[in-house]
């Protein structure tokens, strides 16, 4: 019997040598693909093996080598998963893939303090991998020295010296010892490919800081003609390498190319965001630069790319001033794009766009899009702190101070910031106690003398332009609180700036406050507005047009991104117009309707572009003013009627009389305000008194527009005076001198009146008519009388009829 049981118990561990066997073999099979590079294979077939009814030994063997598969394969969450098992515990194999997922999961400290336990575990075999994971740890830690001195302990290592020494001559690097980077990369024996191109990759990075930024793009070149073996992050290292060089030697046009060329390879790369990035870098710096590829990206079809190019593409016009093409691009983006977390900054700069539109609905939609995309956390917080400056910017005070305060107690990066605007929305709703309060703990948690006073200096600027009688005395209790305060010339500017708008204004006070302000070391703010405000003032002198002007051209120069560029255009417009050099004035507000087409001053613009080509001698001229002022119509705003009324004093001048009665008709039946419909009448008035040589009947026509007109009681005197003295004029062509005489008498008698407002130029007209008329007639008396109530006036013209008067008297033996 006993021995039997031997034979038996022989049996036993005979056939568990065979399953140790077996399972050895499926294991190495299983994993076979993954030394072939094809871990997803290996994956599927680990999984199924760990499914059979395994000795627990056997199962972690072979969850150990699934866990590296998933790994490879970047199956981070099913590795967790697998981590899971109590069985994998106190296993020094599966704890150093789980410290490689939070490597590779950017948790870079939980990586190293598990580095360091495996290191310290006597029955770990992984000694040198762990010592070289730890060290890498420390390099994306930003512990340099820390760092180099790992590396340096695997130097000896036969495995990893290359590797050690590669990564140290890059730390050397980072810290601009290129004597010892040199030794390294001098000293280093690279054995494959990825070495070799690894080695010549920091070559060039030594050349760089060795101040040889040509030879470094030689090193570059190399890297990335001859990419194979080449890590993705080698790979654009040397791309962000060679567009810095060329940066440094001022040739972005030759260092563009291979990233385009990389981009037009791989439209869905990983890290397309960073090279687009650079990309536009390259491009700003560029003369002239191309949008030649930007623009066929965006119409390809493949994505990521087309997004990028499309943003990039709406950055491009903004630089060329194109707000209207970026916006565009900007559109084409939200409609197309793919749902990836880097796109969320396109949407914040899109939504800041509209913000500046004053669109305040559609930059929330967007960035409420933003939110959906996933930003990373910094993102996140730039989209939530817009959103709440623009509830601000739109005055929803309530809205924008509970956003502001709660970015202001978190733990955001932008909590100070929100804090400081937290406090002025406060006092935007008048609730100083709040303001105070926020002010105050603003003061604690950032310490800081500097954002105090940005602080206080705010609050008086709000003031300020709110029209509060306070602000004056805030902003001078600033000035004397914060005596060296960097943004004091702001202050003074805006002093400036409260003596010029008051009534009446003080301007010696606001050319004192300037002065100031020049002599504090002004901020870029502080002197844009203060240039801007100089101009102002300046119009203010008699006599100052050509100073006005040559202001107007040295703000739009200086201060090109500035938004006060557009009323200072259209400033700039009015002074060559009342210069009357219109070639000039027509050019700057064609510019002005241009650059801003979804602006305030587009339809002015537009109209006043149009008045500068009618009143112009060029050839066309009239023809080019008629399609502004049409341009004008077509935008259905404010100036459509005043611009119908032009087109058809363009076209009297053309001598199209029937053309422009169908335009003052159109004035008159439509929507148009009174004092432009009265334009029109009298316009009526006018063509049919020209056209009544050919057909005396018009005089009759001409004599019932001018009479309508007169009978408008609403109607300023100088329109009834006008149209009394046209129609007297029609009356004398008529032959009918009495009728004529009492119409042109009519504006004498009403503008003597004490009870109505003045009105020259027509009252002389029609009382110096009236006088010629008696005069032609013999009747000295009564036009001597015509012209004592002309001199009596006290008008323009009063002198004149005093000397008429006089040689009336002389000439005809009149009594005194």
């Amino acid at each position: 019997m006993r021995r039997i049981r031997d034979i038996g118990l022989i049996g036993l561990i005979a056939v568990a040598s065979l399953a140790r066997a077996d399972i050895s073999g499926q294991l190495a099979e299983a994993a076979r693909p993954l030394a072939e590079g094809v871990p997803e294979v290996s994956v599927v077939r680990l999984e199924g093996l760990l499914k059979q009814n395994l000795a627990e030994s056997d199962w972690r063997a072979v969850a150990e080598k699934l866990l590296e598969a998933m790994v490879a394969a970047n199956q981070t969450a099913d590795a967790f998963k697998l981590l899971a098992d109590p069985r994998l515990r106190q296993s020094p194999s599966a704890n150093f893939w789980r410290a490689q997922l939070l490597a590779g999961s950017h948790r870079e400290a939980e990586a190293l303090a598990l580095y360091r336990q495996i290191a310290a575990d006597r029955n770990s075999n992984l000694g040198s991998d762990v010592l070289l994971g730890a060290a890498e740890m420390l390099r994306a830690l930003g512990r340099t020295d820390e760092a180099l001195q790992s590396f340096s302990e695997l130097f000896h290592d036969p495995k990893w010296t290359v590797r050690a020494q590669l990564r140290a001559a890059e730390l050397y690097l980072d810290k601009s010892d290129a004597v010892e980077a040199r030794r390294l990369l001098e000293k280093v024996q690279p054995t494959t490919a990825f070495e070799k191109r690894e080695r010549h990759f920091l070559r060039g990075r030594l050349e760089v800081a060795l101040h040889r930024p040509d030879r470094a793009i030689a090193a570059f070149e190399s890297v990335l003609k001859n990419p194979e073996g080449v890590t993705h992050e080698t790979l654009t290292a040397a791309l962000f390498a060679l567009a810095d060089a060329h940066l440094q030697l001022k040739t972005p046009e030759s260092g563009d190319d291979a990233l385009e060329n990389f981009i037009d390879h791989r439209p869905s790369d990983g890290d397309l965001a960073r090279v687009f990035a650079k990309l536009d870098e390259l491009y700003r710096s560029e003369r002239k630069p191309s949008r030649t590829e930007l623009d066929r990206w965006a119409r390809d079809q493949a994505e990521p790319r087309r997004a990028f190019a499309q943003w990039y593409l709406a950055r491009f016009d903004l630089r060329l001033g194109r707000r209207d093409r970026a916006l565009e691009h900007f559109s084409a983006l939200r409609r197309t794009h793919p749902q990836l977390p880097v796109l969320a900054p396109a949407f914040l700069e899109f939504a800041q766009l509209e913000l500046e539109e004053r669109h305040f609905d559609e930059a929330l939609a967007l960035l409420n899009e933003a939110r959906t995309l996933r930003p990373d956390p910094t993102v996140l917080e730039r989209v939530n702190l817009l959103a709440a400056q623009i509830q601000y910017r739109a005055k929803h005070f309530e809205d924008a101070t509970a956003s502001f305060e709660q970015i202001a107690h978190s733990d955001s990066s932008l909590a100070s910031l929100a804090m400081f605007n937290a406090a002025l929305s406060w006092l935007q709703k008048g609730d100083e106690a709040r303001f105070m309060a926020d002010a105050e703990e603003f003061g604690k948690k950032t310490k800081d003398e500097k954002s105090r006073a940005d602080l206080r200096l705010e609050a008086g600027l709000m003031e300020a332009a709110k029209g509060d009688p306070r602000a004056t005395d805030s902003l001078r209790n600033f000035l004397r609180e914060f005596p060296e305060a960097e943004r004091g010339s702001e202050a003074w500017v805006a002093l400036a700036e409260l003596a010029f708008h008051a009534t009446p204004p003080r301007l010696d006070e606001a050319r004192k406050d300037l002065a100031r302000a020049a002599e504090s070391k002004p901020t870029p703010t502080a002197q844009e507005r203060a240039d801007y405000l100089t101009i102002w003032l300046e119009d203010t002198t008699s006599g100052g047009e050509t100073k006005v002007i040559a202001l107007a051209k040295k703000f739009i120069q200086e201060h090109e991104s500035s938004s006060l560029v557009a009323s200072v255009r259209m400033k700039l417009g009015e002074m060559y117009y009342r210069a009357e050099d219109f070639a000039n004035a027509e050019t700057q507000f064609e510019l002005l309707a241009e650059q801003n087409s979804a602006g305030p001053f587009f339809e002015r613009a537009l109209f006043f572009a149009g008045e500068s080509a009618m009143a112009s001698m060029a050839g066309q001229s009239l023809d080019r003013a008629i399609v502004l002022f049409d341009r004008v119509v077509q935008l259905n705003g404010e100036l459509k009627w005043a611009a119908r009324n032009e087109q058809a004093v363009i076209e009297r001048k053309l001598g199209k009389s029937q053309d422009a009665l169908v335009l003052y008709d159109e004035v008159l039946n439509g929507a148009a305000r009174p004092a432009e419909k009265r334009e029109a009448i009298c316009g009526k008035g006018d063509i049919f008194f020209e056209i009544a040589a050919t057909d005396p009947q018009n005089y009759l026509r001409a004599i019932e527009a001018y009479d309508k007109l007169a009978s408008d009681k609403d109607a300023p005197p100088h329109w009834r005076n006008q149209a009394l003295f046209k129609k007297g004029l029609c009356l004398e062509k008529k032959a009918d001198r009495g009728a004529a005489l009492a119409s042109f008498y009519t504006v004498l008698d009403e503008g003597m009146r004490p009870d109505r407002p003045h009105e020259f130029f027509w009252f002389y007209k029609a009382g110096f008519n009236a006088g010629q008329l008696l005069e032609a007639d013999a009747k000295w008396e009564s036009a001597a009388a015509v012209y004592e109530k002309l001199a009596a006036a006290g008008g323009t013209r009063s002198d004149e009829a005093r000397e008429r008067l006089d040689r009336l008297r002389l000439e005809h033996f009149l009594r005194q």
